[in-house]
């Protein structure tokens, strides 16, 4: 407890201190807007960055992503691009699996990779016009100057909030009063009323909601043989996640029999070892096939072919009320609300 305190007043300290003086942050010329969360590991704040990318490009803008690159095996000074809008530019190793993930998922958004996103972002707007920029887990980011801070809280983050070292939190949870607005996930309805007064509480002013939609099951082995899982097939679910337990759920909720569950650490560099771990486990649960993640899907490309089969599962995400939330993100960049083409379908 004395450690946790501790670590919530250096936190404390290091936002006031780049509160104290505008100057310490560097504003780049387009508007950014910049996702992010109180804990550490996955809240959705990606699949948030990929949404967010879409409307943008929906409305005629040129976004760009700048990013961290968390688990670069080759990382390299200045600048990786991972995309430019139009090919893939870096692998795995350089660029990071989140990263590369978002440069698949998302054609025409170039995709940047450094430790420093104030020279992402000039990069971003000189070669690649970028319109507005993408800042991905950019809440504890102070060194650059943002438009709009979107943080998104689970409802395990409100139910236990100790920071570092015994809880998840990177920060306490009163820095959210900090926020433009807060994305409500992964709450069940029967807590929804206590998280929104708990938030309220908090200083929470504008509040949304991020709603989870896992897709189809696609093949990781593009060979043609592939077979979706119909309801009840046994399926082994592998995730390396900071919480695979929320993609186990979803798989079930697929209509899936769950034979099994194998989790990794998040960010996992799978090997041929993991893979023969993974075909001994499916076929110890008597597994039709293993099912997994995008973003472990982009570390296990470089594995194939895979001696099993192996599918994953899209997850898209969409805030709502979605009209309202537009609404917002188009009033936190000034934009003419006259000059959008955006339609809420």
């Amino acid at each position: 407890m004395v450690l946790d305190q501790m670590y919530a007043t250096v936190a404390r300290a290091r936002r006031r201190w780049y509160a104290g003086d505008p100057d310490r942050r560097r504003r780049l010329e387009r508007p950014v807007v910049s996702v992010g969360n109180v804990a550490v590991g996955g809240s959705g704040k990606t699949p948030l960055v990929a949404h967010l990318a879409r409307l943008l490009q929906d409305a005629g803008h040129r976004p760009a992503i700048l990013t961290r690159g968390y688990g670069r095996t080759r990382p390299s000074d200045g600048v990786t691009v991972v995309s430019d809008g139009e090919r893939l530019l870096a692998d795995l190793g350089r660029a990071g699996d989140e990263p590369l993930m978002l440069a698949r998922r998302l054609p025409g958004v170039p995709v940047l990779v450094s430790g420093d996103r104030y020279l992402s972002g000039r990069l971003a707007e000189r070669r690649f016009g970028c319109s507005v920029h993408l800042l991905d887990d950019g809440f504890q980011h102070f060194q650059l100057e943002r438009d709009a801070d979107l943080v998104v809280v689970s409802g395990a983050d409100l139910a236990r909030p100790a920071t570092l070292p015994s809880g998840r939190l990177r920060e306490p949870l009163d820095v959210l009063r900090e926020a433009s607005a807060v994305v409500l996930a992964d709450v069940e309805p029967a807590e929804d009323d206590a998280a929104v007064s708990a938030l309220g509480a908090l200083g929470v002013g504008t509040l949304f909601r991020l709603v989870r939609e896992p897709g189809s099951p696609r093949p990781v082995d593009e060979d043609g043989r592939f077979e979706p899982p119909t309801a009840g097939t046994r399926v082994l679910a592998v995730a390396g996640l900071a919480r695979p337990e929320r993609f186990f759920a979803d798989v079930g909720r697929h209509g899936w029999t769950v034979a099994g569950t194998l989790a990794f650490r998040d960010h996992h560099r799978y090997s041929e070892g993991d893979l023969v771990r993974i075909a001994a486990a499916m076929r110890g649960a008597g597994a039709a096939m293993v099912v997994t993640t995008e973003k472990d899907v982009m570390r296990l490309l470089p594995l194939r072919p895979l001696p099993v089969p192996v599918a994953w599962v899209p997850l898209s995400v969409r805030v709502e009320p979605a009209a309202e939330f537009w609404e917002w993100l188009s009033r936190s960049l000034s934009i003419l609300h006259s000059a959008l083409t955006f339609r809420v379908s």
